[in-house]
């Protein structure tokens, strides 16, 4: 019997052996995904569904308007707003579910929201933080007090005090630095607490919020000590309280961020979520949270450019062929396609770790916000030159994916310090 008949009579009809010739595996939305479960996978198609329909097409409607037209009554943003309450997609009802699901369907959700709109994925979510945190720090009975459908916002950072709030166990400063005078000052008076001051121009929400989470510094009757400082839930509709005008940016239009100014602005003692004695706590909880969440968005967006540079690879052609026939368009879009899912398998594996470890491990988070957002940015840049000079033009949208991707390279912790604050955590100083 000549050998190939041989071989073939004894080999199986299973396994390897029932593969084509020339093996091709089709990915899905997510590529190489193990199956979700039956949860996971209605929460994903709800967000990815929100993404498609609503988040994309508003996101750059929002775009191309001033800031003071995408916070009109009249704009899209409040269309898009209320599709969002509509999903009661929030804090309370996702706590809901068991600690475990709830660490496997966070970034699925931020992801699908971070495919559809960056920028508008992060108004979501941080206006989401004040019934996030009351819950965090067990102060649930405030949110008797306003509905999780108001919006929220997160003010940290001041004039003069950048990704430098983020850092008030100093671990980050120079040995000569010293962090100067506060901008805003929580002041404890009996029953009450006093708050004076100016947040940054950065606040995302800043100009529509109800609610704000407020981190600022604390006197408790011998100073404002920045190490020491307070977080507040502040209605945003109390005398004393006024706004910035929101800010007019390069990327992340859609994303309204201004100032906010407090003039003794009063508040009994319960509106504290945490005092001065934990409040390095209470900013590295937050700026874990804050760094996971960033790490799926920029995920999904990083996952958005790719889509669209694969796609225009199929349909477009130079040279009597599609464009993806040429080397250097595959070897491109290999490595945009890379870059998502080594971006997403972090994402999902340091989310799941945090949510159900003890303590998170905060550089771990911080290695989610970096790797992620520098890869939403790669992978714009990317589809930029392979798209050529329809790249550049608003009739494409990468060339907006691009913007709102450079932004987040800053936003929540520039990723040059948070780099430098993560190295140092990781410090073992029993070795040194």
């Amino acid at each position: 019997m000549p050998v190939q008949e041989a071989i073939a009579v004894e080999q199986p009809t299973h396994g390897i052996f029932s593969w084509p010739e020339q093996p091709r595996v089709k990915l899905g939305r997510t590529g190489a995904e193990p199956e979700l479960s039956e949860t996971e996978q209605q929460f994903q198609d709800m967000a990815h569904g929100f993404a498609r329909d609503v988040l994309r097409p508003i996101g750059r409607q929002l775009d191309r308007m001033t800031p003071e037209q995408v916070i009109a009554p009249d704009s899209p943003y409040w269309v898009m707003r209320s599709k969002y309450n509509e999903l009661q997609i929030n804090p309370l009802t996702l706590s809901e579910l068991s600690p475990k699901e709830i660490a496997r369907i966070n970034p699925i959700i931020n992801e699908e929201f971070g495919w559809g709109d960056g920028g508008l994925a992060v108004s979501l979510g941080s206006g989401q933080l004040p019934a996030m945190l009351s819950l965090m720090f067990g102060k649930a009975y405030l949110l008797e007090r306003f509905s999780v459908d108001q919006v929220g916002c997160w003010a940290i950072t001041e004039p003069d005090h950048g990704t430098d709030a983020l850092d008030p166990s100093r671990q980050i400063f120079h040995p000569g630095g010293a962090y100067g005078k506060p901008n805003c000052v929580a002041r404890f008076e009996g029953d009450k607490v006093v708050i004076n001051g100016q947040k940054s121009a950065w606040v995302s929400n800043g100009p529509i919020a109800e609610v704000c989470v407020l981190y600022c510094s604390a006197d408790t009757g011998a100073g404002p000590d920045p190490q020491r400082g307070a977080v507040i839930l502040v209605p945003l509709n109390l005398k004393g309280v006024a706004k910035g005008k929101p800010l007019d940016k390069l990327g992340q239009r859609g994303l309204p961020q201004g100032e906010l100014f407090f003039d003794n602005v009063e508040l009994p003692l319960d509106h504290v979520l945490v005092g001065p004695d934990h409040f390095q706590r209470a900013v590295y909880a937050v700026h874990t949270e804050a760094n996971m969440a960033m790490g799926a968005v920029w995920t999904g967006t990083a996952r958005s450019a790719f889509d669209i540079a694969w796609e225009y690879a199929h349909s477009r052609k130079q040279g009597g062929v599609p464009i993806y026939r040429h080397q250097s368009v595959a070897h491109r879009l290999f490595h945009m396609y890379r870059r998502v899912e080594a971006a997403r398998a972090l994402v999902r594996r340091v989310t799941e770790f945090n949510t159900l470890a003890e303590l998170p491990a905060l550089q771990s988070a911080m290695a989610c916000k970096v790797t992620c957002t520098q890869a939403a940015f790669d992978n714009a840049s990317d589809a930029i030159q392979l798209l050529g000079g329809n790249g550049v033009t608003r009739e494409y949208p990468v060339e907006k994916i691009f913007r709102d991707a450079r932004a987040a390279m800053i936003e929540d912790g520039c990723n040059e310090i948070l780099a430098i604050k993560g190295g140092t955590i990781m410090m073992d100083p029993d070795l040194l």
